[in-house]
């Protein structure tokens, strides 16, 4: 007898290959609580499309004709969506994976992910909770903040919101940057899972971000962390 699984999780593909949506609907669907809800081929119909249906998900093609996936996560996000998008990307340091996150993406993933990895995602970001592939973010977050010239990095230190931070908080965002997840998180701080939970709600709140990724931006972008030496 099938117990129901409740409610399922509810995926918008957008991608201008039939090929690839089909390779992912026959992934996603394969599982009891994900279901996609709609396809779209181009960055306007995902931006139409996830207006319409309001999708938990949304994997979304960086490369799209009319309106491309960077530009329509942000026409998504900036639209006040419920939405949460994972941006797919073709190579692992990709600019344009780097603007998606900016853009206000929850993840990233290449597109021959494998099948539970791609699973694990969706689910992972539905919740709420993304810790994205730590070492592929942050490989690509460092690469990034290297390439911007001293002066713009100075500048963007100064965020008058960062002073409502408790020192706790301020070391909660500095280790949630490192990609800990909340386990790690809890093991380092000696604290519970539940009360590390709240340091990251309350954190959000106060900067005014939606999720841990964007928190993980914010501290790049800030120079709460500087990235390390190049390792070769």
């Amino acid at each position: 007898m099938h117990h129901d699984p409740g409610p399922r999780i509810r995926v918008l593909l957008a991608d201008d290959q039939p090929l690839l949506r089909m390779g992912f609907r026959l992934i996603l669907e394969g599982e009891p609580d994900l279901v996609v809800a709609g396809e779209a081929s181009t960055g306007s119909e995902a931006v139409r499309l996830a207006a319409e249906i309001t999708p938990d998900v949304v994997l979304m093609d960086v490369r799209m004709p009319d309106g491309d996936g960077i530009e329509a996560t942000r026409r998504i996000i900036r639209s006040g969506s419920c939405s949460r998008i994972i941006i797919l990307t073709t190579f692992d340091l990709d600019e344009y994976a780097f603007s998606g996150l900016q853009a206000g993406a929850s993840a990233f993933l290449l597109k021959d992910v494998a099948p539970e990895d791609l699973v694990q995602a969706v689910r992972v970001v539905a919740s709420g909770d993304a810790v994205v592939a730590p070492r592929v973010t942050q490989r690509l977050l460092e690469t990034y903040v290297r390439s911007l010239p001293p002066a713009q990095t100075a500048a963007r230190t100064a965020d008058p919101r960062l002073a409502d931070l408790t020192p706790r908080e301020r070391e909660v965002l500095e280790a949630v940057a490192e990609g800990l997840s909340n386990a790690e998180l809890a093991a380092r701080f000696f604290l519970s899972e539940a009360t590390i939970k709240t340091h990251v709600r309350r954190i959000l709140t106060k900067l005014g971000l939606r999720d841990r990724v964007q928190a993980v931006v914010y501290a790049y972008e800030h120079g709460i962390v500087v990235p390390g030496p190049v390792e070769h």
